[in-house]
């Protein structure tokens, strides 16, 4: 840790330098394959030439003016983002916490639209939404809440991928107004739920008149296979969150809303600095044009398919391994111990993948990755198995 820093992150003593594509290089020149682009976020890779050229240009122009006047590249990127997530409006602003924030503000205020005075998130054990006050309360793990107390009242956690909870809240608690939820949670070390867990969460809301949240942070923008995870089960929710991938680097998030959740803010209920300045929308742009032209999403279902058809195979005499999962290229190793070595052990194999949830072997590689630089993934996680057995 340098000395300067605040001690919140328990930082590699490595240091990269450069990247082009699915790789990096560090201050040694040595190189390595990105498989954890940033934790989702280098969805294009690194380096990435129509990126770089949209950040130059636009940096030549302008930056930064306000939220006060029009910004023609977020009025270009709401109306992108809308079609393709089939919602009414948007709100850009700066994280992905910063965009779930937004997300309960606005459930917050559809509680008041029907009198509801304590209104309540119904929101998941295992969950992660942010480390602000009220997203880390949102969230499922009290090892980010520790310390931070008194929480944000409001939130009924219930287990993951159990429908019949979220159906028992539904008949004793008359404040209910949403369910919050990741369609794929990541931190939680990839847990995919059963097939038409969405969908019959889409159903409760409509039976309710509830409010549906999803946090597509981290699955969102063709990650899975899909634009949207919820386009696995067409479960639309009222509200989506987006952040990570949408800037491939460049700090941006939104919060997407239709129907009556997107005529809830009014100018003065919330706002933003930084939020959808011209530079962050114009490379918003381009990532989505990118993805949409160079049909990313279908690329990363089947390159995906393929890499967990290669681990399967490759992985298959590993007793520890428990279990390969995921969606596209979002996938998790689940091994039967703690192995969070295994991150340093990968690095001297020239891979940089990470360890979420003490077990799980987290891979989240740039979607262009070819199937041969899967080919060298795979192999390398077979090499580090080897050894860690």
């Amino acid at each position: 840790m340098h000395k300067h820093d605040m001690h919140t992150y328990k930082r590699l003593p490595l240091t990269f330098t450069r990247g082009q594509g699915v790789w990096l290089w560090d201050q040694e020149d040595n190189k390595y394959l990105d498989a954890l682009a940033g934790i989702a976020v280098c969805t294009l890779g690194h380096a990435h030439d129509a990126v770089t050229q949209a950040i130059c240009e636009q940096a030549g122009l302008l930056l930064h003016t306000t939220n006060l006047f029009q910004i023609e590249h977020q009025d270009r990127l709401a109306d992108k983002l809308c079609a393709l997530a089939q919602m009414d409006r948007a709100f850009f602003c700066n994280s992905g916490a910063e965009a779930n924030e937004a997300a309960i503000k606005l459930a917050r205020l559809y509680a008041r639209q029907r009198q509801i005075q304590n209104p309540s998130i119904i929101v998941m054990e295992g969950a992660f939404h942010g480390r602000t006050l009220a997203t880390l309360t949102a969230s499922g793990s009290r090892k980010i809440q520790a310390g931070f107390e008194p929480l944000v009242q409001g939130f009924n956690r219930v287990p993951y991928n159990d429908i019949e909870a979220v159906r028992q809240v539904a008949e004793n608690n008359a404040d209910v107004v949403a369910v919050m939820l990741e369609p794929i949670q990541g931190e939680s070390g990839v847990i995919v739920p059963d097939d038409g867990y969405l969908k019959a969460l889409r159903e409760i809301c409509n039976e309710q008149g509830w409010l549906l949240i999803l946090d597509e942070i981290q699955t969102g923008l063709c990650r899975t296979g899909q634009w949207f995870a919820w386009m696995h089960e067409a479960a639309q929710p009222d509200i989506m969150t987006l952040a990570k991938s949408l800037g491939n680097g460049v700090p941006i998030g939104a919060c997407l809303a239709r129907g009556q959740a997107a005529e809830l803010f009014q100018p003065g209920s919330h706002g933003t600095t930084f939020g959808g300045n011209p530079l962050v929308c114009r490379v918003a742009l381009v990532v989505l044009e990118t993805l949409e032209n160079n049909g990313l999403a279908q690329q990363a279902a089947n390159h995906g398919d393929y890499l967990r058809q290669q681990l399967q195979q490759l992985l298959a005499g590993y007793d520890f391994v428990k279990e390969i999962r995921g969606k596209g290229l979002m996938v998790g190793i689940e091994l039967d111990r703690p192995a969070p070595s295994l991150v340093q052990d990968a690095l001297k194999l020239g891979v940089v993948l990470n360890v979420t949830a003490e077990t799980v072997i987290r891979l989240l590689p740039p979607l262009i990755i070819s199937k041969s630089e899967i080919d060298q993934l795979c192999q390398a996680i077979q090499q580090l198995l080897k050894d860690f057995a």
